[in-house]
């Protein structure tokens, strides 16, 4: 095997290394070789596994394997995963299921599951650990890994790590991933999505401006919408066109946003991948099966979305200080509106009490078929729900956070132990 620095080609199968163009391996015989002549240099990776939720009701279900299945929320939802069968037809995440419906009438809608999902997450991330200690988890189903230290340990690449990775979440868990390996966490994620599914993917140093050249701008992240449209009336439509600018003149016509971006279309990004990246809000939605005008209605399903806000802040030993409140009408417009409290909370009360005075605002006509609540500015616990602090100006004496803080204290207390629907506020059922 030569030094690994100088390894260009890795079986995918038995995980042999060398320096090599020929089209098999050269032990095994198997077709499934990555060959870039920076493969054995190149240590950051992205993992994303292949339409997690859908693959894994198919698993579970040996009758789904040749149908398209869609996962998410009945016709009034959106989809959370589409397989690739049913991709071939138009699916999409995120799509609304009732459009996906119409251009695969005939797909299985299968509702989420998501403890059995967080449960193969973890089954998942146990594999990366065996890998590096050095992860950085952004979803159930992928992550970053840097496998910079781990060649000396293991006496491999990298890249033979996240073969050997990949082909141990298939033996045990019974799912695909696919692979980004490149110097930066930007080429890599960018990888991960060039070869799917059960795919890996090698962008290096020598050909990142050349493979970022074609790509639509809104290919490079905190490009949305709206800045793509600002940049098209610049003239920019390809990363390309952002290569052949100045990061001068990117900075001088869109501050740092134009700069930042000119440095990605370089294949330049200097972030770390951070082990300790925490999560910026906890949020809470639904989708109704019909929509609803009624505030009463829409009150009361608040307040159900407001105690399981409430119960993951504590569980997670949490506080936020701004309530979210998210609404979508029946016409898809989004409405998001918030509050800065004054203190961090972790009470449902606090929370129900801003988001309830947002929601009557905003629900004088309009019907709507989502509502959503949450908090972020997330910090420790320390200091929230102070004793002398009254959630609202105009609310009466006695009706201290001490006061909410106790009450809803006991009543986690009897829901531990008898189950959440042993004890509930009377709003529940008003």
């Amino acid at each position: 095997m030569p030094a690994l620095d100088r390894v260009t080609a890795l079986c995918r199968d038995c995980l042999a290394e060398y320096e090599s163009d020929a089209p098999t391996c050269l032990r095994c015989g198997s077709e499934r070789v990555i060959r870039h002549p920076e493969l054995g240099r190149l240590s950051i990776a992205h993992i994303d596994c292949d339409a997690f939720y859908a693959t894994i009701e198919k698993r579970d279900d040996p009758s789904l394997a040749d149908k398209p299945v869609l996962v998410g929320g009945e016709k009034r939802g959106v989809v959370s995963t589409a397989c690739y069968i049913a991709r071939k037809f138009g699916p999409r995440s995120a799509m609304p299921m009732f459009k996906a419906l119409q251009l695969c009438p005939h797909a299985v809608v299968i509702t989420p599951n998501m403890a059995k999902y967080k449960d193969v997450s973890r089954q998942v991330h146990k594999v990366f650990e065996t890998a590096t200690p050095m992860i950085e988890a952004l979803s159930l189903d992928e992550a970053f890994l840097d496998l910079t230290g781990t060649v000396k340990l293991f006496n491999r690449s990298a890249a033979a790590s996240l073969a050997h990775i990949a082909r141990e979440i298939e033996r045990e868990i019974r799912i695909t991933v696919s692979i980004g390996l490149s110097y930066n966490k930007f080429l890599a994620k960018l990888a991960s999505d060039l070869d799917k599914p059960r795919g890996f993917a090698v962008i290096g140093r020598g050909d990142a401006v050349s493979v970022l050249h074609d790509l639509p701008i809104t290919r490079l992240p905190g490009v949305g919408p709206a800045l793509g449209d600002r940049l098209k009336v610049g003239g920019l439509f390809t990363v390309g066109d952002i290569q052949r600018r100045s990061h001068e003149e990117m900075a001088l016509l869109y501050g740092e946003t134009g700069a930042y971006i000119a440095r990605l279309a370089q294949g330049l990004d200097e972030r770390h991948v951070n082990t300790d990246r925490e999560a910026k809000s906890v949020s809470a939605e639904t989708t109704f099966n019909e929509d609803i005008r009624d505030p009463a209605k829409l009150r009361r399903i608040l307040w159900t979305l407001t105690e399981r806000v409430s119960e993951r802040l504590k569980a997670k030993n949490i506080a936020g200080r701004t309530v979210v409140l998210k609404l979508k009408t029946s016409r898809f417009k989004t409405v998001t509106r918030n509050h800065k409290l004054s203190a961090p909370t972790q009470l449902a009360e606090t929370i129900f009490r801003e988001a309830e005075a947002m929601l009557l605002k905003e629900a004088t006509g309009p019907l709507f078929r989502l509502i959503g609540v949450g908090v972020d500015q997330l910090s420790e616990p320390t200091g929230a729900d102070p004793q002398d602090l009254f959630s609202r100006a105009d609310q009466p004496a006695g009706k201290s956070g001490t006061r909410s803080a106790e009450v809803e204290k006991a009543m986690d207390t009897v829901r531990a132990k008898f189950g959440r629907a042993a004890i509930r506020k009377g709003r529940a059922d008003a």
